[in-house]
């Protein structure tokens, strides 16, 4: 091997991973790649082409065992890279600004909640979980309804008020009839986007639009159930044509709530906005009986609110019950002084006494002989 093609095998590139399956990860490196992959053909080493290096790649080891588990979305380290046969390894994984558990996505910048106005119909309930859902991540949140073009202009003028009162303003948009999609892409470049929402409201034919020759499997609505069907069975970045990724997302017709009763107010605009020019008796107030409360009221959502309250309290009840699980995380700090958490490992039940432990053991019967 010649002293170039020794030099691009040790190369450490940055690098973001598209996609996970099984043992493998699609890592779409850096731009900056081009100029430190090699230019000229040799033996073992291929030219470069134009467009951003993607690789496929494993993980090292050591990974493996500290558990270190890797995301669509992570930042990582890939070493040795194999120009010809466009694969790598991932030798490290960058610390994450933020991650979600469904879909397991890390570093996310924005989601983009997408449902359509009609087939399948509109769910109001459906919807306010998506919201809140959405609410709970802390990211910027984009709304955007499809189908637009089977309602009339007055329908959607209803929905549009309707939304609004909620604290929302949503994109109506028709991917049939091309009805501001641009607009709505316009909001996805330089960011990491996730496409959520309900299964049949024009998710992957969203990303076929954006994105040329794409060619996303496409479902159709169920004339029995009223509903669409599964059609995305896992998740992956794609590349926007202006600069960007976009994901999209397994549909799910009921998302998870996760948080406590004491955070739930918080992700409710209305709630929100009533706290911001008035405030509740008691610190602590639930919104739900207590007297002197700022958000009890004739607004459209509160009944979801208590409804969402009770299963963040029952959900709460159960944790309690269970007891506090055993971390999973350490704290790790390197040579340099720098600090970051890494996976811990599993607790091993079995783990056999180490000698000094049994000659600790042997001088402490020692000592109870003699005496």
């Amino acid at each position: 091997m010649t002293v170039k093609a020794l030099k691009a095998r040790n190369q450490q590139l940055l690098g973001t991973v598209l996609a996970v399956q099984a043992n493998y990860y699609k890592v779409r490196l850096d731009r900056e790649a081009q100029q430190k992959s090699p230019t000229e053909t040799e033996p073992g080493v291929m030219q470069a082409d134009s467009q951003t290096p993607v690789l496929l790649c494993t993980r090292r080891t050591r990974l493996k065992k500290i558990g270190q588990q890797i995301v669509v979305g992570d930042r990582v380290v890939v070493e040795e890279p194999d120009w010809t046969g466009t694969r790598g390894a991932i030798a490290q994984v960058l610390p994450r600004k933020n991650q979600l558990d469904r879909p397991a996505i890390a570093n996310v910048d924005q989601i983009l909640l997408l449902f359509a106005v009609a087939d399948p119909p509109l769910e109001i309930y459906q919807l306010s979980r998506f919201l809140v859902k959405g609410e709970s991540t802390g990211l910027n949140l984009l709304l955007s309804f499809n189908k637009s073009d089977l309602i009339t202009e007055q329908q959607q003028a209803e929905i549009n008020e309707r939304i609004s009162s909620w604290g929302y303003k949503p994109i109506f948009i028709s991917v049939s009839k091309s009805i501001n999609i641009d607009y709505l892409a316009s909001f996805l470049p330089q960011r990491i986007t996730v496409v959520a929402g309900p299964s049949g409201v024009g998710k992957s034919s969203l990303l076929n639009a954006f994105i040329p020759n794409l060619n996303l499997r496409v479902g159709k609505v169920s004339a029995k159930l009223g509903r669409g069907r599964h059609t995305t069975r896992h998740v992956e970045l794609f590349e926007l044509p202006k600069g960007g990724l976009l994901a999209d997302t397994p549909g799910f017709n009921q998302p998870d709530l996760n948080c406590t009763p004491e955070e739930l107010g918080n992700y409710f605009p209305e709630i929100r906005e009533r706290l911001a020019v008035a405030s509740c008796r008691f610190s602590n107030c639930l919104h739900r009986n207590e007297p002197g409360c700022a958000v009890q009221g004739n607004w459209e959502r509160y009944q979801h609110y208590l409804q969402f309250l009770e299963e963040a309290i029952a959900r709460q009840t159960q944790l309690h019950q269970q007891g506090d699980p055993e971390p999973t995380v350490k704290l790790k700090t390197s040579k340099q002084g720098q600090t970051q958490y890494e996976p811990k490992l599993e607790t091993k039940k079995y783990r056999r006494p180490s000698r000094r432990t049994q000659l600790q053991e042997l001088q402490q019967w020692y000592r109870e002989d003699e005496e």
